[in-house]
């Protein structure tokens, strides 16, 4: 089969995405999972004049895991995509992160969220339920695209290029785009072989309560009421709490020790609530009553990857995409943010295809774009971890100094006086102006207008110089 056989994005194309600009050579382009990263990508490039089909392993479209966080980074993307009226009606509106000492419930660091961050980067920090944004997603993406599944994806020709699924069937396309996910299966073609994840430690217990039961207990009703993100810092775990779904349901992440013997990376591994409850024995009350609240938990063993040096098979006809290139430990909740400033630069990128011999110099193009920042923030991420996992010490309490000041900074600020703290590089990094400015005010679409700027007139002449290729870390060069 061709992946021509695909729907075309026909014409509601919102007209202010890419300025009205669809590319006049449509590709016919194969998206490789339907996770979000993979909707975003279906979407975004449909939306720029292609044909699109994704191939999906699964008998079933759906979503699994829990919270997930749309900071204004994502949701200026998704507004402009017209998916505004529904991150609205699913998300809670996040008022402040507050961060919490996991022995007595002690508020070390605080940040305002809410207006303050829609006034400084014009869009809103909401909290969503990952099924939901998936739900939201394909419904935006599938009138533009052919979504089949039971097609598993079992071997790659990056040089056709094509795919073989499960079933025998080879389908061929233009461009191949890899947005399968950690275990990825383009990854390996990309890399030259297979790349297996090293186990960073830890594990995390997820489980959902009823808000309804919070609600009935004094203690924990502010964690309702008060729409905060909250975590609790511990010695070599925390926790994460937030309300989620119009607040009717509370997400809870509780990082822990991986103590599995060969255990697998996997997002719907069950747990144990008897030996979840036994981990934080000796933490706070407030913990202690939300856990024994937990019916059910699922158990996510947490692995790490290096950066890789490229995203892209040297033929030029196979790009990876969100976690397929670049994936997430969750301490920063930057995960599927990235997946879709990815699929955003690749929509508008390829708004401006005209010939097929285009196709590599823009996926350079996008690699050179997204790779600094994707890095950037996977350090970032693995940062988080190392400051909140700090042992009762001389480490612990500076950072909690540092939160502490930081605090009362913002204390005084919301007061109406004016910061006398200098915040750059503390413990806290949501407290860290230039930090946030970095993440949350990054425009995919503006990224992509300033490098075409300066680029887009080579590229389309075809100029076989442009240097786009990224400036790749090596590991011993990580921050920590």
């Amino acid at each position: 089969m061709n992946a021509q056989q695909s729907k075309t994005a026909g014409s509601t194309q919102p007209d202010h995405l890419y300025k009205g600009r669809r590319a006049s050579l449509p590709l016919n382009i194969v998206v490789i999972g339907c996770g979000l990263g993979g909707l975003a990508a279906a979407y975004c490039l449909a939306q720029a004049g292609h044909n699109i089909t994704i191939l999906e392993a699964a008998s079933a479209i759906g979503e699994v895991g829990a919270g997930i966080q749309s900071s204004p980074n994502v949701s200026r993307l998704l507004m402009r995509w017209g998916l505004g009226p529904q991150l609205q009606e699913i998300g809670v509106k996040i008022q402040a992160l507050s961060l919490k000492r996991w022995s007595n419930d002690e508020v070390i660091g605080w940040t305002p969220l809410g207006d303050l961050i829609d006034k400084e980067y014009g869009f809103p920090f909401y909290l969503l339920h990952r099924a939901d944004f998936h739900r939201v997603l394909y419904e935006a993406a599938e009138p533009h695209c052919n979504i089949r599944v039971n097609s598993r994806v079992v071997s790659v020709d990056p040089s056709k290029p094509s795919v073989t699924l499960a079933s025998g069937e080879i389908v061929y396309a233009d461009l191949l785009i890899g947005a399968d996910g950690v275990k990825s299966v383009t990854r390996e073609h990309v890399v030259g072989g297979p790349d297996k994840p090293r186990a960073t430690g830890d594990a995390a217990y997820r489980a959902l309560i009823p808000a309804e039961k919070l609600l009935q207990d004094d203690d924990l009703r502010p964690l309702v009421e008060k729409m905060e993100s909250n975590i609790w810092m511990g010695p070599a775990g925390h926790i994460v709490g937030y309300t989620i779904r119009a607040k009717k349901e509370f997400n809870l992440v509780m990082m822990h020790p991986d103590d599995t013997e060969g255990g697998i990376e996997s997002w719907t591994a069950e747990g144990n609530v008897d030996k979840m409850i036994e981990t934080y024995k000796g933490w706070n009350t407030t913990v202690q009553k939300l856990l024994a609240l937990v019916p059910s938990t699922l158990n996510w063993r947490l692995m790490d990857r290096d950066p890789l040096p490229s995203w892209i098979h040297k033929d030029g006809k196979l790009a990876l995409l969100g976690d397929s290139c670049h994936p997430m430990l969750p301490y920063r909740a930057q995960g599927s943010a990235m997946a879709i400033e990815d699929a955003a630069v690749l929509g508008n990128l390829f708004s401006h295809c005209s010939d097929r011999s285009q196709i590599a110099p823009l996926l350079c193009a996008y690699q050179s774009i997204r790779y600094h920042r994707a890095t950037a923030t996977q350090r970032s991420s693995s940062l988080n971890r190392f400051i909140f996992h700090k042992p009762d010490g001389p480490e612990q309490e500076e950072r909690d100094r540092e939160m502490r000041a930081a605090k009362e900074d913002a204390l005084r600020v919301a007061r109406g006086e004016k910061s006398t703290y200098a915040l750059t590089g503390n413990s806290n990094q949501w407290a860290d102006k230039t930090k946030s400015d970095i993440q949350f005010g990054y425009d995919a679409d503006e990224e992509v207008e300033k490098w075409w700027l300066v680029n887009g007139k080579r590229l389309t002449a075809l100029v076989p110089s442009i240097e786009l290729k990224p400036r790749v870390m090596s590991s011993a060069n990580r921050d920590h």
